[in-house]
């Protein structure tokens, strides 16, 4: 998991919904992660990637928002946004590889210019039958 400095992140806890029943309603156990993507120190390249990565949970600031309220705990929600955070993060510091460009042989060209005449050829046979004049 990557590196993130505890300045850049900044948690609120908040009432959420799934379950937990009453206590969802009582107990903010709903975990609201806000972390400063500049203060991270990533690559250009990287930035560009977790901002895409991240979509709409990226603000116009420049903040990454995770909300975590998959679980009944506090603890556990923010154990669970942490993850999410740190899965991010390495999902856009790994470069995508490069599609080397890939050009068809002569023999190939030639095997399929081959496969077609041989397909129209069947195709031509089954075409109206005309009468012998």
């Amino acid at each position: 998991m990557a590196d993130i400095p505890e300045s850049a992140i900044s948690e609120k806890f908040l009432a959420g919904s799934g379950p937990g029943g009453q206590n969802v309603n009582k107990v903010a156990t709903a975990c609201q992660l806000r972390v400063n993507v500049y203060a991270l120190g990533l690559a250009p390249d990287a930035y560009k990637r977790l901002k895409t990565l991240a979509g709409s949970r990226m603000t116009s600031e420049g903040e990454l928002v995770i909300l975590a309220r998959r679980y009944r705990t506090q603890e556990a929600n923010r154990a669970d946004a942490r993850a999410r955070l740190g899965e991010l993060i390495d999902a856009a510091l790994v470069r995508p590889q490069r599609r080397v460009k890939t050009k068809p042989s002569k023999a190939a060209k030639a095997k399929r210019v081959d496969s077609k005449k041989a397909r129209s050829t069947v195709k031509t046979g089954r075409g109206r039958v005309r009468g012998i004049d």
